[in-house]
């Protein structure tokens, strides 16, 4: 079997379980805070103290930081390394929206708007947009793959 795909199917699943582990991390802050599951996590970012606010960037830094070291280790070149990193970044992205579906049905809507980044300011858009960009990486780099373009 092509070690590359095999990369890259381990990196899927990696992925999905880092993006499950935020998901719950995400669930059990919605609930010591008292939010209610339809709430958007707009207005979470009002309520959370700033001293969690500025735990909560850390672990957000921590989880690039998981995602980078991931590709660096198992890519090969640059690029190699870069496509890797996209596309573990990808499906942690597409799936901790899932996981937070299947957790407490959130978000009820693809129009529903979330903070998608604390880091270095907030960063505030309808899940439709992290949504359709890590689908959309996921199929450009499988394309790209399996046309034999990227090797």
């Amino acid at each position: 079997m092509d070690h590359n795909l095999v990369k890259l199917g381990l990196l899927a699943i990696f992925g999905i379980a880092m993006a499950h582990l935020e998901g719950v991390v995400v669930v059990y802050l919605r609930k010591v805070l008292g939010m209610p599951d339809s709430e958007s996590n707009r207005e979470s970012v009002g309520k959370f103290p700033r001293k969690y606010l500025r735990i909560e960037m850390t672990r957000e830094a921590a989880t690039i930081v998981m995602l980078v070291v991931i590709a660096w280790l198992t890519g090969g070149s640059w690029v190699e390394k870069g496509i890797f990193f996209l596309w573990t970044f990808a499906f942690w992205d597409l799936f901790y929206y899932v996981s937070l579906y299947i957790l407490i049905k959130w978000p009820p809507t693809f129009r529903t708007i979330d903070v998608l980044f604390l880091i270095p300011v907030p960063w505030i858009a309808p899940v439709w947009f992290p949504i359709g960009v890590s689908s959309l990486t996921i199929v450009i780099i499988a394309a790209l793959y399996f046309s034999g373009i990227i090797p």
